[in-house]
């Protein structure tokens, strides 16, 4: 096995990250196109809410990743950003304006997301469903990647989400086995595998991405690629975990460059189809070429 290089950063250190996670700051007529149509169909992004360090350079490409069912998660993970909390009433008119939005925003892949959303029996299956197919209705040739929450195996509310028509599924393990009590309390490592897998099963092209820096340790993000790639998956992305705040779990480890070249040259001799591995990485940077 070849070793790298590993940049450990003493704690005093953390606050101030490495050169190669430096990002320019949002400018730029596309956008401020982008952020203009956001604000006008009041729409919510994980751009935004998750304060993905990519924002500037995909709004500046006239792309973005749109946040459906609110911004409230009913979810309480130590490395996300997204508000917790009891989310208000859903907006049965949000799939039209996400469709039209898409739509004006002339995009040719367009990405999904969602907070979760357990208190409702569906998990929000019925607006995901609606979103996809009106996104197809007013923009037929625009392709559709659904990053989708955890349905507590509730498998019918799945088959639901998957529906509509959407060329690829990605649900995030977010990270190793051992650290989901820590980072997931509220998840289950082998429940989201399954989904995954049924997921495949159904006839879709699967994705799953993990964050590093968070503690793991290489034999464990090696077993997480056998695990994906056992169960389905065709694409994994890797990225560096950055803290949204001091409340967060924080950074244990700045991963060099090097190591996240190490990483998508192991998973894909473990068997994955494709891997998107770099510090900047998030579920849906470059998702165009995982179509």
């Amino acid at each position: 096995m070849i070793e790298l290089p590993v940049i450990n950063e003493q704690k005093e250190q953390r606050a101030k990250k490495p050169s190669w996670l430096r990002v320019k700051l949002p400018i730029g007529k596309e956008y401020l196109k982008v952020r203009g149509l956001v604000d006008q169909y009041k729409l919510h992004t994980i751009c935004e809410s998750g304060n993905c360090p990519n924002m500037g350079e995909c709004w500046g490409n006239g792309t973005a990743t749109f946040m459906i069912l609110g911004n409230v998660c009913t979810r309480g993970c130590s490395f996300c950003a997204v508000a917790t909390g009891r989310p208000p009433e859903y907006d049965e008119e949000e799939p039209s304006r996400v469709a039209e939005a898409i739509k004006l925003m002339g995009v040719k892949h367009a990405v999904i997301t969602s907070v979760n959303r357990d208190e409702l029996k569906d998990r929000g299956a019925e607006i995901w469903y609606q979103t996809v197919v009106k996104i197809k209705e007013q923009s037929p040739e625009t392709t559709i990647e659904t990053l989708i929450p955890d349905v507590k195996s509730t498998w019918d509310a799945l088959v639901r989400m998957i529906s509509g028509g959407q060329e690829i599924v990605s649900h995030n393990l977010e990270t190793v086995e051992r650290l989901y009590r820590r980072v997931r309390p509220q998840a289950k490592y082998e429940r989201s595998l399954e989904q995954i897998k049924r997921t495949k099963e159904f006839g879709k092209k699967t994705k799953s991405g993990i964050m590093v820096g968070l503690g793991e340790k290489d034999e464990e993000v090696f077993k997480t690629m056998d695990d994906l790639a056992a169960n389905g998956c065709d694409v994994m992305t890797i990225g560096q975990y950055l803290q949204p705040t001091k409340l967060h779990h924080e950074v244990l480890e700045f991963i060099h460059p090097d190591k996240f070249a190490f990483y998508r040259e192991e998973g894909l001799r473990r068997g994955l189809a494709y891997v998107e591995s770099g510090p900047l990485v998030r579920s849906s940077y470059h998702a165009e070429k995982h179509v």
